[in-house]
C-alpha cells in the first residue's frame, strides 16, 4: 500500500513534488460519511483514491509518466546494457545536467519501507532501502555512485541481504541495485521488487493477451456482471486462438508510400462478444465494438484484478471515451474494495462533490511561470469548508489548475 510518492526534475516537475496517500487528520460529519473512501492497513488510514486536475499542459499526465518510468526502472533495470537511455526527460528549463529523484513510502506486510534512487539519464546515482521493523528507521543499503570507483566505497550496508558486495560487483551504473538483488536470489531485494512489479498496475492496457484470456477465465461471470452493472448490452464474452498473417510494414525514402516488409503467422488473441438484443451473433471485439466499449472492457477486466488482489492502479485521463456516470461507477468500485488504490487525472469536474471526495482526495497541478509544475492538495485550503461547492469553486479559479 502507497503511503507516499515523491518526484523532482521530471519532465515539467522541476522542485519536489508530493503525493499523500496517507489520510488527513479530519474529523468533520462529512469525513465520516466518506469513510468507506479510506482504508486502516496498520496503524496507518490510507486513501483509496485520489484525483489529479489542472489545465491542459499543466503537467497531470507527467505525474503519472514520471511514476510509470520510475516503476519501470525497477522492474527492467537490470536487463539494460551499455548505451542505455533512460525513458525520462529531465526538466528542460533548469533541471538539464541536475539529477532527477524518486522517493516512495510503501507498506509492504505491515512493514513500512522507504525507498529511492536519483539518476540522470544515462546512470544511476544514489539508491537506498530502509524499513521500520520494530517502528524504528533501519537502513538496509545505501548507494552513493560518486563516493569512488571501490564498490565498498559506493555501497553501505546492514545485515539483512546475505553477501551484498556480490551482488554490488555485479550491478552497473545502469542498474538498480535492487533489481540485481532480486535477480539474484536475495530475499528482501526479491520482496520489494515483486510489489513493484505485481502490485502496481501502469495502465488498464499493460496486460498482454495471455494475462486477458487468463482474467476472463477466472473472473468471466462476476466480469459480465459488472459489464451489465456499467450499462453494457453485451452478455457474453468468448476467446480462442487463431493463426492469422502479421504484416508490418515500411515507409518508402519519399516517406509517401508504404510496403509491406514481413508477413509471418502468428497465433493471435479473437475476442467474441455476443449482445442482448441477438445473442446468437458473434461480434469481434477488435474490429465492430466501439472504442467506449474496447476501453471500458479493458478498464473493467483490469480494474476487476486490481480490486481483487488490492493492487495499485494509475491511470491518465479517466474520462477517455467513457460517460462520466461510468467514471463515477469505476471509483465507486475502488472505494466498495478492501484497500486497492487509484491515482487518476482527469478533467471531470462532476466529481468534484464533497458528497463523493474527501479534501486530501484532490490534487491540483498548476502551471509556475518558470513552466514546471506544482502539485498541491485541496486539504491545503484551510478557508474552504465542506459546505461550499467544490467543483463551481474549481471553476471559478479559486484554486487555479484551470485555463486562462
Amino acid at each position: 500500500m502507497v503511503l507516499e510518492i515523491r518526484l523532482s526534475n521530471f519532465f515539467s516537475i522541476k522542485d519536489e513534488i508530493v503525493l499523500e496517500m496517507q489520510a488527513a487528520n479530519i474529523h468533520t460529519k462529512k469525513a465520516k460519511e466518506l469513510e468507506a473512501n479510506t482504508f486502516v492497513c496498520g496503524k496507518e488510514r490510507l486513501l483509496k483514491t485520489v484525483a489529479i486536475y489542472g489545465a491542459n499542459a499543466s503537467g497531470k499526465s507527467n505525474i503519472i509518466k514520471a511514476i510509470r518510468a520510475c516503476v519501470r526502472m525497477i522492474i527492467e533495470s537490470h536487463n539494460y546494457n551499455e548505451g542505455t537511455v533512460f525513458a525520462f526527460m529531465p526538466f528542460k528549463f533548469g533541471g538539464m545536467g541536475q539529477p532527477s529523484r524518486f522517493f516512495i513510502r510503501f507498506l509492504m506486510e505491515g512493514v513500512e519501507y522507504e525507498y529511492a534512487f536519483s539518476m540522470m539519464r544515462t546512470e544511476v546515482l544514489t539508491e537506498e532501502l530502509y524499513y521500520y521493523p520494530n517502528g524504528r528507521r533501519s537502513l538496509i543499503f545505501a548507494r552513493d555512485e560518486r563516493r569512488g570507483m571501490e564498490k565498498k566505497d559506493v555501497y553501505e550496508f546492514r545485515s539483512v541481504i546475505r553477501r551484498p558486495l556480490d551482488v554490488a560487483e555485479n550491478t552497473s551504473k545502469k542498474t538498480l541495485f535492487i533489481s540485481r538483488a532480486s535477480q539474484m536470489d536475495r530475499e528482501v531485494a526479491k520482496e520489494v521488487f515483486r510489489y513493484f512489479r505485481e502490485r502496481f498496475v501502469l495502465n488498464y492496457t499493460d496486460y498482454d493477451s495471455l494475462a486477458v484470456e487468463a482474467l476472463l477465465r477466472a473472473n468471466k461471470e462476476a466480469f459480465l456482471k459488472v459489464l451489465r452493472t456499467a450499462d453494457s448490452d453485451i452478455v457474453d464474452v468468448r476467446t480462442h486462438r487463431k493463426v492469422k498473417p502479421f504484416i508490418t510494414a515500411s515507409w518508402d525514402e519519399q516517406g509517401n508510400q508504404w510496403y509491406p516488409r514481413d508477413n509471418r503467422q502468428e497465433n493471435q488473441l479473437m475476442i467474441k462478444t455476443f449482445h442482448r438484443s441477438n445473442p446468437a451473433v458473434a461480434f469481434d471485439f477488435f474490429m465492430e465494438e466501439s472504442a467506449g466499449t474496447q476501453v471500458l472492457f479493458m478498464m473493467m477486466l483490469t480494474i476487476m484484478n486490481v480490486i481483487k488482489e488490492n493492487k495499485v492502479l494509475l491511470i491518465d485521463e479517466i474520462e477517455t471515451s467513457l460517460h462520466t456516470k461510468l467514471v463515477e461507477y469505476i471509483i465507486d468500485l475502488f472505494h466498495h474494495s478492501d484497500s486497492a488504490q487509484l491515482i487518476y487525472t482527469t478533467h471531470n469536474t462532476n466529481l468534484l462533490d464533497t458528497n463523493k471526495l474527501r479534501r486530501d482526495q484532490v490534487y491540483f497541478v498548476n502551471k509556475r511561470d518558470d513552466a514546471s509544475s506544482d502539485l498541491y492538495s485541496l486539504f491545503d485550503y484551510k478557508d474552504f469548508r465542506e459546505n461550499m461547492d467544490m467543483e463551481k469553486a474549481y471553476l471559478q479559479g479559486r484554486f487555479d489548475a484551470i485555463p486562462y
